[in-house]
């Protein structure tokens, strides 16, 4: 089992939250001076953890709640043989471990799929920012609704699409989010997750999960390469996917 990760000074992420960069994009939405400063004095430190380390692991109790500033991680659970289902993908600003508030335990893992360096709050502080600071915390439960209708979107894709159709959508989700925050270089993002990866997401075999995206690419429609994702034919997808672009929106940011 992964170690926990170890605090460090991250040259990545600012002194004060004024500095941060995720708050200088569009994607967020503003805060005042003062719910600043609040977030600021509640941060405990940063952490930062190598890709295929364990942020949070299963069934081990944490104290901590983190907002992913950097980096790629994902969300999972695993059976007793080894078997593994990715629940959802996250990305810079994404809150991390606020399920494990309300259970005994971490029910579910978090695993850095790239280097990733996170804030570290203390889940107690959470009383205090619904009591003292309720725009924050409509904030977070907003952002906790956000993660259920992802997982609603998941729950149609593994029941109800078919194997192209569930790799459409997904290649068409990440590549979306990472765009929304300012991921995107020359028409392509970092894709650092592998066929198995894929497959564990989307409830497929690993050889369904490589016909699957040969077949695509073969249509024209997407390119990865060197751990780069390029949609090539983004309407085709969508429309393969019935999975149709939603106006962006800032989202909150702790």
């Amino acid at each position: 089992m992964a170690s926990p990760p170890i605090p460090i000074q991250s040259e990545t992420c600012p002194a004060h939250c004024r500095q941060c960069r995720l708050r200088k994009t569009d994607a967020f939405s503003p805060v005042t001076d003062g719910e600043l400063e609040f977030i600021y004095q509640l941060r405990k430190g940063v952490i930062q953890v190598e890709a295929g380390r364990d942020i949070i692991s299963e069934q081990k109790s944490t104290d901590k709640i983190y907002t992913l500033y950097a980096g790629w991680a994902f969300r999972y659970k695993t059976l007793s043989d080894g078997r593994r289902q990715i629940i959802n993908f996250l990305l810079p600003g994404d809150l991390v471990g606020l399920q494990e508030k309300f259970a005994d335990g971490a029910t579910s893992g978090v695993q850095a799929a790239t280097d990733a360096v996170l804030c570290a709050f203390p889940q107690d502080g959470l009383w205090e920012l619904f009591r003292n600071h309720p725009s924050l915390g409509y904030d977070v439960t907003w952002l906790a609704a956000r993660e259920e209708n992802m997982l609603d979107e998941n729950l149609l894709t593994t029941g109800r699409r078919n194997a192209t159709e569930r790799v459409a959508m997904l290649l068409l989700h990440l590549f979306r989010r990472a765009k929304r925050v300012s991921l995107i270089q020359d028409g392509e993002i970092d894709f650092p997750f592998s066929q198995q990866h894929i497959a564990d997401a989307l409830g497929l075999s690993l050889v369904h999960t490589n016909k699957t995206l040969r077949r695509l690419h073969r249509m024209g429609l997407h390119e990865i390469r060197d751990g780069r994702l390029r949609l090539l034919n983004p309407k085709a997808l969508q429309e393969i996917a019935d999975y149709y672009d939603k106006p962006a929106r800032q989202v909150p940011l702790l």
